[in-house]
């Protein structure tokens, strides 16, 4: 899974807590759903005004992660992100975890809708958005 050339890839670095360690001494799979999460969420804020995000939310609608090496505890891993192309309210958005030396770990991808942030309704996703994604 690679970004297209035209889409801006942001960066998270991600922390690995004692509790996200199962009895099997890796990260869980739960955590990875939650860095999905966590990944597109800052990747909105760091490029959207506080206003556009008064107005506009985000509602996940589907996650889909694919597990390649586990990480063990005191990994320092890091999350790269980007989105794919609008259909009406909905955005694929791609996440590749990475452990420090750069090799993957887990890869996903969630369908987030865009929503109205007063009625909850889905909206259309604007040109003018998708642009704030791009490089």
């Amino acid at each position: 899974m690679q970004p297209r050339e035209d889409r801006e890839v942001f960066v998270v670095p991600l922390t690995v807590a004692d509790n996200d360690i199962d009895e099997n001494g890796h990260v869980n799979n739960v955590v990875y759903v939650r860095w999905l999460q966590d990944v597109g969420t800052a990747h909105w804020q760091a490029r959207f005004d506080a206003d556009t995000r008064g107005r506009w939310s985000w509602v996940a609608s589907r996650h889909e992660v694919d597990y390649f090496r586990a990480l063990p505890p005191g990994s320092r891993p890091v999350a790269r992100t980007w989105v794919g192309d609008p259909q009406g309210a909905r955005f694929n958005r791609y996440v590749r975890i990475e452990d420090e030396s750069g090799r993957l770990c887990a890869q996903g991808v969630s369908e987030w809708v865009l929503v109205d942030a007063a009625s909850m309704r889905p909206s259309r996703i604007t040109a003018e958005m998708v642009r704030v994604f791009e490089t």
